[in-house]
């Protein structure tokens, strides 16, 4: 069961997957997965190993059949139009086979001939890659002799050759340095102007700073499909006063649209007269009018009002919040199978 589903009602779809599933053997590595994504949307894959992550983009990629479903790319059924609908795609593969006797040079060269490149579109694009990918002092280097960060640009610098419509990313900051990381995260952005971009990888900050939606498999699965902004959204408060549980009960949960006000103990050690309380807040209220309230509350009663802010939930705190649910889902599934 999908939760968090994200749906779009415009017809203006780079990508649509509907019911994809694969199968290695009894295990089912991705189970009737759909999900559609805009143009120039930067889209992150999320999930544990094993999720379905790498077999999904393998599929979308054209390297991997599914045993059921359907992916269109740009309005073109990848199945019976695969070399039209791969010549919109650029694909980085966490391991990227790379030759490495081969000079950056001549691997570009090999990477846009194989994608048909004219020869004057050729030299225009390779310069542009080379240039986006700041891996200009290298073009004669054998690849075998590039670090890590350098070899990955390289990857990176094949996957934008010929200006694809539709751009994969599996770990594309694997391997750089925190300014390299910088610059890949801002070639990004740039390329999302004329690209649509999938990016897998298991750093959640990547995610939070580059990706406008995000998509977290779970065990195959397709758990959550939904827009960041709306996932860090929350229906709670976070209060520090001086008010007792007792009296904060009586006289704070009176306050409209307030639901639940939970003591939180997270001030151990700190001296008398501090405490910590968690509000839930009903969904059709507003925050910042309950928070005024608060705070009147609070001040008419006579206690200190310490801090009163919305509780946000981050990206990390909601993946492993999936996890537990799906695993404990799956769990009473097995359960019920095996009695």
């Amino acid at each position: 069961t999908n939760i968090f589903k994200h749906v779009f009602d415009t017809e203006d779809k780079m990508l649509e997957v509907s019911q994809l599933s694969r199968r290695y053997g009894d295990f089912i590595a991705v189970d009737r997965v759909s999900f559609n994504i805009e143009k120039g949307e930067i889209v992150g894959l999320l999930g544990h190993n094993g999720a379905g992550k790498t077999t999904i983009m393998k599929m979308l990629s054209g390297y991997l059949e599914p045993d059921q479903g359907q992916i269109r790319i740009d309005g073109l059924d990848l199945v019976l139009e695969t070399k039209k609908a791969q010549q919109r795609l650029g694909y980085l593969p966490e391991n990227l086979p790379i030759y490495p006797e081969m000079t950056v040079a001549d691997y570009l060269d090999y990477a846009a001939t194989l994608k048909r490149l004219s020869a004057t579109d050729k030299s225009r694009e390779i310069a542009r890659v080379v240039n986006a990918t700041d891996i200009g002092d290298k073009l004669l280097a054998p690849i075998a002799s590039l670090s890590r960060g350098y070899k990955q640009r390289v990857g990176v610098a094949q996957a934008i050759l010929g200006r694809p419509k539709l751009l994969i990313l599996d770990e594309p900051t694997n391997g750089l340095d925190p300014t390299q990381t910088t610059h890949m995260r801002q070639l990004i952005r740039e390329l999302s102007a004329e690209a649509t971009v999938i990016l897998s990888t298991h750093i959640m900050q990547e995610v939070e700073a580059l990706c406008d939606r995000v998509l977290i498999l779970h065990r195959g699965e397709l758990a959550v499909d939904a827009r960041l902004e709306a996932l860090h959204r929350s229906n709670h408060l976070r209060l520090r006063t001086s008010m007792p549980e007792s009296v904060a009960k009586e006289k704070l949960l009176n306050i409209a649209g307030i639901e639940e006000l939970q003591g939180v103990d997270d001030n151990a050690g700190a001296e008398p007269g501090y405490f910590n309380y968690r509000i839930r807040v009903a969904q059709e209220k507003g925050l910042e009018q309950i928070s005024a309230m608060l705070a009147k509350t609070i001040v008419a009663a006579e206690a200190e009002l310490y801090s009163l802010q919305t509780e946000k939930k981050d990206l990390e705190t909601l993946f492993r919040e999936v996890s537990n649910v799906h695993t404990a889902a799956q769990r009473d599934k097995e359960l019920n199978h095996a009695a």
